[in-house]
């Protein structure tokens, strides 16, 4: 990674993926995952879940098939979205039409910001993230998340700011944060407590809306949100991949919570099928690559906050390309 990214309870100084490509001996599809850190969901985890069902793929996977076979997870993630993309070259049709989604358009996007001192994450707002319309700020629950919180907001008065907690906060200290983020008009805050925690949300009346990360790993968690949380994040490798993804953002929509898209992390080909639930978000956080010091090939674009998707990276415009 181009830097040292620091969260709650965790520093990322590199990211490591596994991109798992399925061939049919003419056309070759490929999906890339992260995995889940917390859950000990790791690329050599991944290679061993993907090598325990080979013979299945061998054999012909079909997408329906692969949700039977393996968990949510990273695993599932990589061969769920490289079977999209082989579909899609199969077929010469992109996976927005596959998939029944409107054509994709470029998606605003959020650039988060580690959780460092607030002078250097005010800097940050203002010279790395010049062109951002949209900032994420991580929080640690150490005392100086106000002042983090105020330094961002009087660089950047013009953006739209959200504050991501990775779990972090006792309930004293989210209620003394507050008053500070109403006043630097948060539009956000995510994941505030520890997954088994969620009950103190019970009751809890926060005037911004609160959104599920961790909380929220696949669809058999998103009925459990209503009622505490306004949003849920779906990440393609907590829940598996595309094909899970989509049926929470439809299910999240039916009980009436708002819609992130989130990442692990991962390059390019991470954040290509992301970007196509991206269309159905209320939020999109896909700035994966911006943190890494090399990409993959073709790479997304990122234009004034925007995240466009390249074509011919993953499952968007269809070649010829021979497996």
């Amino acid at each position: 990674m181009r830097f040292p990214v620091k969260i709650s309870g965790y520093t990322f100084r590199e990211s490591q993926v596994v991109v798992a490509t399925v061939c049919d001996g003419t056309f070759a599809g490929r999906g890339e995952a992260v995995g889940v850190y917390y859950l000990n969901d790791t690329p050599l985890t991944i290679v061993a879940q993907i090598e325990s069902i080979r013979a299945a793929i061998e054999g012909g996977l079909s997408r329906s098939t692969l949700i039977s076979l393996l968990p949510p997870g990273g695993a599932r993630n990589a061969l769920d979205c490289a079977l999209w993309d082989l579909e899609s070259k199969q077929t010469g049709t992109p996976v927005w039409q596959l998939a029944q989604v409107s054509k994709p358009l470029p998606l605003k996007t959020t650039c988060t910001l580690s959780a460092e001192s607030p002078g250097t994450m005010a800097d940050g707002a203002s010279n790395r993230y010049r062109d951002a319309i949209a900032i994420k700020i991580k929080l640690l629950g150490d005392g100086e998340d106000a002042a983090r919180v105020d330094a961002v907001r009087a660089a950047r008065s013009d953006i739209w700011l959200g504050v991501d907690a990775n779990q972090g906060f006792t309930l004293e200290a989210f209620e003394a944060l507050l008053p500070t983020l109403i006043d630097a008009r948060v539009a956000l805050i995510e994941q505030p407590f520890k997954i088994g925690e969620e009950s103190r949300l019970d009751g809890l009346r926060s005037p911004i809306p609160i959104a599920a990360d961790e909380s929220v790993q696949s669809l058999k968690d998103v009925a459990g949100l209503v009622g505490r949380f306004d949003v849920m994040n779906i990440k393609l490798d907590k829940c598996g991949g595309l094909t899970e993804g989509l049926m929470m953002a439809q299910e999240g929509r039916r009980l009436g919570l708002k819609i992130m898209v989130g990442n692990m992390g991962g390059t390019s080909l991470s954040m290509a099928p992301a970007a196509l639930l991206g269309q159905y978000c209320d939020v999109v956080d896909l700035d994966g690559p911006l943190f890494l010091a090399s990409d993959q090939e073709p790479p997304v674009v990122y234009d004034h906050g925007h995240l466009v998707v390249t074509d011919g990276l993953w499952g968007w415009s269809p070649s010829n390309d021979r497996g």
